[in-house]
């Protein structure tokens, strides 16, 4: 027998026991599974002597061929019910709705199934049950995503932080920690922190890493300030721009003062240009 149950990511990382209402069929408990009425007569179906089964032979040209089919008047019960049970209306089995309590291991992947024994379906004409097979289907979580014992997750840090470098929150399964992005940071790197990750299935120590992608977000709205600011990190480096100046001794707009302001801004230092930089673009 097969039930599905949808769970969190942070569920499946680290187990859960929870409570599954299974619809199955249970065995009366007034006939007691045989579909007769206590107390009234149960015969042996005289057809197939109580085996539920016929032997059928047929004649053909090579020879005599034997069928086993269903014996057709006791429905393979093997018994003719006289006064059926009023409860079951004589299939022995009657419509539940059971409570189970389970428990799901930490490390689960989507698509597990889970085994609890003896609460399937009940046998025929009184035999024993069978297992119910739990499946496990994982939600996607909105942060993080798994492969294997290992997560992913993404974060985007300012133009400004990756060149200079910063510390950023990161989200975990565990909670917020703190990671030092370096100088020079470029977009698509990808940092490992130890341990975070997901419990490996049957373990209870070991867990894979957590991996954060970043990506280096560029601004398109800047202001004045910002601008010239990045015209004079451009023009230090010997780069070029959209609407550069023909001059290469006039890096604003071929304003003469400006261009002179720019000759001296080259001999200032970098961390002077980086703080100011820094500071306008995460206004």
């Amino acid at each position: 027998m097969r039930f599905d149950v949808d769970i969190t990511f942070k569920q499946a990382a680290f187990g859960t026991e929870m409570e599954i209402q299974v619809p199955k069929e249970e065995t009366c408990d007034h006939c007691h599974g045989n579909g007769a009425e206590p107390g009234s007569k149960v015969d042996t179906c005289p057809d197939c002597h109580g085996t539920g089964q016929q032997r059928v032979v047929q004649n053909t040209p090579f020879g005599q061929m034997v069928n086993v089919r269903t014996c057709s008047r006791c429905g393979g019960t093997g018994k003719i019910i006289h006064d059926k049970c009023k409860k079951c209306h004589g299939t022995g089995t009657v419509k539940v709705r059971k409570k189970l309590k389970i428990k799901i291991p930490a490390g689960v992947d989507d698509g597990a199934r889970l085994r609890v024994a003896g609460e399937g379906e009940p046998g025929v004409r009184g035999g024993g049950h069978g297992d119910l097979y739990v499946y496990i289907f994982v939600r996607r979580d909105p942060k993080f995503s798994r492969e294997g014992n290992d997560i992913l997750s993404q974060e985007t840090i300012s133009f400004a932080q990756a060149a200079l470098g910063a510390k950023i929150p990161v989200e975990t399964l565990d909670g917020k920690i703190e990671l030092t992005i370096p100088a020079g940071t470029q977009t698509g790197t990808v940092f490992r922190i130890r341990g975070k990750g997901v419990p490996v299935l049957g373990s209870k120590n070991r867990r894979g890493d957590h991996h954060v992608q970043v990506t280096v977000s560029v601004p398109k709205d800047l202001n004045a300030k910002q601008k010239e600011l990045l015209r004079e990190f451009a023009y230090a480096g010997g780069e070029t721009w959209v609407g550069e100046p023909k001059s290469a001794e006039q890096p604003a707009d071929g304003d003469a003062t400006d261009a002179k302001s720019d000759k001296k801004d080259t001999k200032k230092s970098k961390k002077g240009f980086w703080s100011k930089l820094k500071e306008d673009l995460e206004r």
